[in-house]
C-alpha cells in the first residue's frame, strides 16, 4: 500500500481498472480449479470492504456527534463566567456547579471521541487488509489442489496467470480499484487524526495535561495499527502529517492550543462533515463495478 503521500500524485478520481502484465498461464487444469476459489476469494474481499465502508461511516457520523457536543460544553464552559444568570445569580455556587456539570460533559465528549477514532482507525486496516487478500495462491504440493490466500511458493502470483476472475477484470484490476478506494479512507483517516486532536486539546491547560504533540500517541496501540495504513513508519518512529488526497497542500502546524475561537471550532466540524478525501461518487462506482463483475 502506498503511503499518503506518493498515492496523492498518482490517484485519480476517474481512475479506471488498468490491466498489468500477465503472469505466465498456468496449466489448465489448475486453471479450472483456481477460478472458481480465487473468484470466491475475491467475492469475499469486496464484502468485507463494503461491510468496512458501512463503519466507516457509522463511526464518523457518531464521531462527528461527540465532537459537537465537545464543542458546545466546551463553549458554554468557557462563557458562563460572563453570563447574566438572571434570579438565579443568587443560589450559591450556582457557576461553580455549573462549571463542574460542563466540564464533567467534556470529560464524556473527549472520551467517546477518541473511542470513535479508534473504530475508525480500525476500520481502515480492514480496508487495507482487504485490499492486499484478493489473490488466490496453490497450497501444498499434493496432487488435490488447495488454495489459500498466503503463498508458499514466491514463483506463484496468485493471479490465475492474468485471466479474468469472473468476465472481464483480471486480480490486478480488481486490486487497483481496491486500492484507489482505500486510498480515500486512509487520507480521511489522517485529517480526521489531525482534527481530533485538534479537539482534544482544547481546555488542556485546565485540565493539567501536558501538551498535545503530533506525534504523541492517543491510545496505546495506535501506532501498530497506522503502521498497516501506512500512516506510520516504524523504521523511522515518524507519522505522516496529514494533507488532501487530490493537489499539493502545504504542512500543516502540528501545534495544537488549548484555548480555541468558537469559529475555529467551527471549521473543525465542518471540515469533519465534509470527509473532503472521500468522493462518494466514486467509492460507488468502484462497488458498482465490482458488483456488476461477479453478477454477470
Amino acid at each position: 500500500m502506498e503511503t499518503p503521500e506518493r498515492a496523492s500524485s498518482s490517484a485519480s478520481p476517474n481512475q479506471s481498472p488498468i490491466r498489468a502484465s500477465p503472469s505466465p498461464l498456468p496449466p489448465s487444469s489448475d486453471t479450472r480449479l483456481w477460478r472458481p476459489k480465487a473468484a470466491r476469494n475475491l467475492r469475499n474481499q469486496w464484502e468485507k470492504l463494503e461491510i468496512s465502508r458501512s463503519q466507516w461511516v457509522s463511526s464518523s457520523s457518531d464521531g462527528r456527534s461527540h465532537a459537537t457536543s465537545l464543542v458546545k460544553a466546551y463553549v458554554s464552559l468557557k462563557s458562563i463566567d460572563s453570563m447574566q444568570l438572571g434570579v438565579l445569580n443568587d443560589m450559591p455556587d450556582i457557576r461553580k456547579k455549573a462549571h463542574a456539570k460542563l466540564f464533567k460533559q467534556q470529560e464524556v465528549y473527549r472520551s467517546k471521541l477518541l473511542s470513535s477514532y479508534k473504530a475508525m482507525v480500525k476500520t481502515v486496516g480492514d480496508m487495507v487488509t482487504a485490499s492486499k487478500s484478493m489473490r488466490c495462491y496453490v497450497q501444498g504440493s499434493s496432487s488435490l489442489l488447495q488454495f489459500s490466500i498466503s503463498s508458499d511458493d514466491s514463483n506463484d502470483p496468485g493471479d490465475g496467470g492474468g485471466i479474468p476472475v469472473f468476465m472481464f477484470l483480471p486480480i490486478s484490476s480488481h486490486e487497483q480499484l481496491a486500492e484507489e478506494l482505500v486510498q480515500m479512507f486512509i487520507f480521511e483517516l489522517n485529517l480526521k487524526r489531525l482534527l481530533v486532536m485538534e479537539l482534544l486539546a482544547i481546555d488542556s491547560e485546565v485540565q493539567g495535561n501536558s501538551e498535545l504533540c503530533w506525534s504523541n500517541a492517543l491510545y496505546p496501540t495506535e501506532f501498530d495499527e497506522l503502521s498497516l495504513c501506512s500512516l506510520y513508519s516504524k523504521e523511522t518512529c515518524e507519522l505522516v502529517p496529514p494533507s488532501l488526497i487530490e493537489g499539493k497542500s502545504n504542512k500543516p502546524s502540528m501545534k495544537f492550543k488549548s484555548d480555541l475561537k468558537s469559529d475555529t471550532l467551527e471549521v473543525c466540524l465542518t471540515t469533519w462533515r465534509a470527509e473532503v478525501n472521500i468522493d462518494s461518487q466514486r467509492v460507488d462506482e468502484i462497488f458498482a463495478i465490482a458488483r456488476e463483475e461477479w453478477a454477470r
